[in-house]
């Protein structure tokens, strides 16, 4: 399964290793909020990663994982991870509006594949994190995709879906900056672009493998695993993905 870890600090006020000393307040804010956003998807990846035993057992045919259910857990996930739940009085309009259609993007992808989790005789789902990511992405960007987007990419020669194929900005800050035996480990990358002739603020977050996600991307190099693709070779620790952040101005 493909369960990937941010090597840095998780509470949002540490996340982002860069010190924002001098950087204008906009994109101090926007910093905030796409930290925001990414830490939100790893606790929705992270509770779909400590269900698989659950989600594949064919012997159950009601889970009990309903999208209600699987809310709670989210926030109680991102609570455990950051030291605060991800919605509360502090926020501002826009972070409140795109956490909130996050979390509700998880709740309709999980009611959605209720069928698929529920399935009976059925071993090994294909419900994974990363699956499940993809899946919420693109709810999320189909409901507020204006106002900022979602991606999880990687290393154009580890991509496994044409979909989580980097553009031609990530692939650039995964190149020449992420791969980079200069680059911080776990240090973001961000600037002020444009996307499509519309002004936004971009922000790429490395993700690296974690011990989990070896029975699927590490050794041997083109073994089968258990989705169907061939091994990587992968080592822990080495660069795996990133959360990649669009906020349009």
């Amino acid at each position: 399964m493909k369960k990937l870890i941010l090597k840095a600090a998780v509470v949002l006020s540490t996340i982002c290793p860069l010190s924002l000393d001098g950087v204008a307040a906009q994109t101090a804010e926007e910093v905030e909020t796409g930290n925001r956003l990414a830490a939100v998807l790893r606790a929705g990846r992270s509770v779909v990663s400590n269900s698989q035993d659950l989600i594949n057992n064919p012997d159950i045919t009601d889970k009990g994982l309903s999208g209600d259910v699987f809310y709670e857990q989210v926030i109680e996930a991102y609570l455990e991870a950051n030291g605060e739940p991800p919605l509360h009085d502090g926020l501002d309009p826009l972070e409140q509006k795109l956490t909130e259609t996050q979390l509700d993007a998880m709740v309709k992808v999980i009611d959605a594949n209720q069928e698929i989790i529920n399935a009976e005789g059925v071993a090994f789902k294909g419900f994974i994190p990363a699956v499940f990511a993809r899946l919420v992405n693109e709810q999320f960007a189909d409901e507020i995709g204006t106002s900022a987007i979602v991606k999880v990419t990687a290393p154009s020669e580890l991509v496994r879906n044409r979909m989580a194929r980097p553009d031609t900005w990530e692939n650039s800050v995964i190149e020449e900056k992420f791969k980079d035996s200069s680059w911080t480990e776990g240090q973001p990358f961000f600037e002020e672009t444009n996307v499509s002739g519309t002004p936004a603020f971009r922000m790429l977050i490395p993700e690296y493998y974690s011990e989990s996600c070896l029975s699927c991307h590490g050794s041997p190099a083109g073994e089968t695993d258990v989705t169907g693709f061939p091994k990587e070779g992968g080592q822990l620790g080495d660069l795996a993905g990133a959360i990649s952040i669009t906020l349009f101005r």
